[in-house]
């Protein structure tokens, strides 16, 4: 599947100390250790809708978390899926009386433009689950032949289902009781009743063929996978048996990577699957949750066509710590568009006090746990000095504009 295009990121001298991360199954704040190729997948969309602040709330965080490792001199190669077939695709297709595979690759183009608007650099590959099929499948019947999977004794539908006991580790992602699993299956597209399965919370891994439904031949037979099992096929295929960092929205700790992790381990031994498993908070509207669901979304797409700057959506969003629910309101938007011009102004003057200080602030900030209200701080206090004082070194400004494109993301040369 083709990616977006990434725009150049100015490499500053120097460097700053390790990226620090929060890991959800430690729940503990850790170095992150990478060696010279760091391995990042991040959870992409389902694609039956625009994305929404939410979504890119998310991907604005791992964007960050790729700029400090590149800024530490790291590879990073970070891969992204898309689940272009899932029963919500499906089910919004069939009430819109849209042909499924359209709607999946109109709002697959609609998401990779608004990627490019915010500025978020490419993921290496950005893999569909329709065009990983086969590997899909394939792994599937690797876990049938290791007696991590098992069929429902259902002649109808003998679906293929994961036994969450085999990896030996389940629920240590997660660190949820069984009845706290149980219920967020239920809410999150699980079937914790279905007759035949050995464990209530096992998953689906292979859907047998129905009846007006999309299906792919396999050894298994016509079918199509379960949720999880798309992304860990991807995962393993193009990153190995282990990876730094598993990321995506809080709502996917379980049972999305409490169960791609377990696939993985399952299959190759290897434990944990994600040496971090790094999870972003939600954004709401009006004191509710931003989601599908209850209608209250602010799609990106609508603000681009509106005029609004992207940066200063960026800039929004960044305002708030990545692990906290916030609130997205018309005058955190303000807010950040003032803060924009203030810092544009501040590059565009011919000398400013010098920005060395700011750059380690930035690195020092960004490396505790993605720390970016502290850093919008920081670049906040030189640019209102700048802008008092003006100063004398007339390479600051360049260099202040510079860490704030490669470390934020932030294009500070528009005006």
């Amino acid at each position: 599947m083709q990616t977006w295009a990434s725009v150049d990121v100015p490499r500053l001298e120097g460097g700053g100390p390790p990226l620090r991360l929060h890991d959800t199954a430690t729940h503990r704040i850790r170095p992150t250790a990478p060696g010279p190729v760091a391995t990042m997948y991040v959870c992409g969309i389902t694609p039956y809708d625009a994305t929404h602040l939410g979504h890119a709330a998310t991907y604005l965080a791992f964007d960050l978390v790729n700029r400090l490792w590149r800024d530490l001199g790291h590879d990073v190669h970070y891969v992204q899926n898309v689940t272009d077939i899932d029963d919500p695709l499906l089910e919004r297709a069939a009430r819109d009386q849209d042909d499924w595979v359209v709607l999946g690759m109109r709002e697959t183009a609609l998401f990779r433009e608004d990627m490019e608007a915010l500025r978020v650099l490419a993921p290496r590959q950005f893999v569909g689950a329709v065009e990983a099929m086969g590997e899909i499948a394939e792994l599937v019947g690797k876990l049938l032949a290791e007696g991590a999977a098992y069929r429902v004794d259902d002649p109808a539908h003998p679906d293929v289902y994961f036994d969450s006991t085999a990896s030996g580790h389940f629920g240590y992602e997660s660190n949820y009781d069984e009845a706290t699993m149980t219920a967020l299956s239920r809410e999150r597209g699980g079937d914790p009743d279905r007759p035949g399965k050995r464990h209530p919370n096992d998953a689906l891994l292979w859907r047998t063929a129905r009846e007006g439904e999309p299906s792919w031949e396999s050894d298994l037979g016509p079918g199509r996978p379960g949720w999880h099992v798309e992304c860990t096929a991807i995962a393993l295929n193009r990153l190995g048996t282990q990876i730094d960092l598993n990321g995506g929205g809080s709502d996917l700790v379980f049972p999305h990577h409490e169960f791609g992790a377990a696939h993985a381990e399952a299959h190759t031994g290897v434990h944990p699957f994600a040496r971090h498993y790094v999870h972003t908070g939600m954004i709401g509207l009006d004191g509710e949750k931003m989601s599908k669901s209850r209608g209250n979304l602010v799609f990106v797409s609508k603000l681009r066509a509106d005029g609004v700057d992207m940066a200063a959506v960026r800039l929004a969003l960044l305002a708030g710590h990545y692990r906290t629910d916030r609130a997205w309101t018309a005058d955190l938007l303000a807010t950040a568009q003032e803060r924009l011009t203030r810092w544009r102004a501040a590059v565009a003057l011919d000398a400013a006090p010098p920005a060395d200080d700011l750059v380690e602030r930035l690195r020092t900030h960004l490396a505790d746990d993605l720390d970016t209200p502290g850093a919008l701080a920081a670049v906040d206090a030189w640019a209102a000095e700048a802008l008092e004082r003006r100063g004398r070194d007339s390479a600051a400004p360049a260099r202040a504009r510079d860490a704030v494109d490669a470390l934020l993301g932030i294009d500070l040369a528009r005006s």
